[in-house]
């Protein structure tokens, strides 16, 4: 089995990327408002900021702050998960592996995260989440896609609403950088 070597800073910020195990599915998009649930039920008990958030139809981009002491990120991804899953009828094919570990077949087994370094790391991976449904061309315009922190950001004039206009996304981010 692999070492995966994860970076735990108490009040550290991280970028994340959350897959389904089938990654043509739409149930992200199509079960958006059990997400958000599944997301709002974990903030209670185990707080973070959402830095930046937006769910595609099958992962999820998110850069979150956890409280000063706290680096539990894990907890909250799998409660996050578990939740979901739950509220969801089990119609998925699964696996004999995971049929004799009682799993579901929902979400891929880990996530991918990245500690943020510095503003422009931060910066940098804030403007991934956004304009991610456009590299997927889900929309031709970040101000299109419905389920992004985006538009807070717009409420709350932090970013203009024709941001990045039809800009394609480039740089190294995610699984790869």
């Amino acid at each position: 089995m692999p070492n995966y070597r994860r970076a735990f800073i108490p009040g550290g910020c991280w970028f994340f990327t959350v897959n389904l195990l089938e990654r043509r599915a739409t149930l992200l998009v199509d079960h958006v408002s059990i997400l958000r649930d599944a997301i709002a039920h974990t903030r209670k008990a185990y707080p973070f900021q959402i830095d930046a958030f937006v769910v595609l139809p099958d992962h999820i981009h998110a850069v979150w702050t956890l409280p000063p002491s706290d680096a539990d990120f894990s907890t909250r991804w799998r409660l996050i998960k578990t939740r979901f899953a739950k509220a969801l009828p089990k119609q998925e094919q699964l696996s004999a592996v995971r049929q004799r570990r009682g799993e579901r077949g929902i979400w891929q087994r880990r996530f991918w995260e990245h500690l943020i370094r510095d503003e422009a790391d931060y910066a940098r991976h804030i403007e991934y989440c956004y304009i991610n449904p456009m590299k997927h061309q889900l929309v031709s315009r970040v101000q299109d896609w419905p389920y992004s922190s985006f538009h807070r950001d717009v409420q709350r004039g932090l970013i203009p609403p024709d941001w990045a206009g039809e800009a394609t996304a480039e740089g190294e981010f995610g699984e790869g950088a």
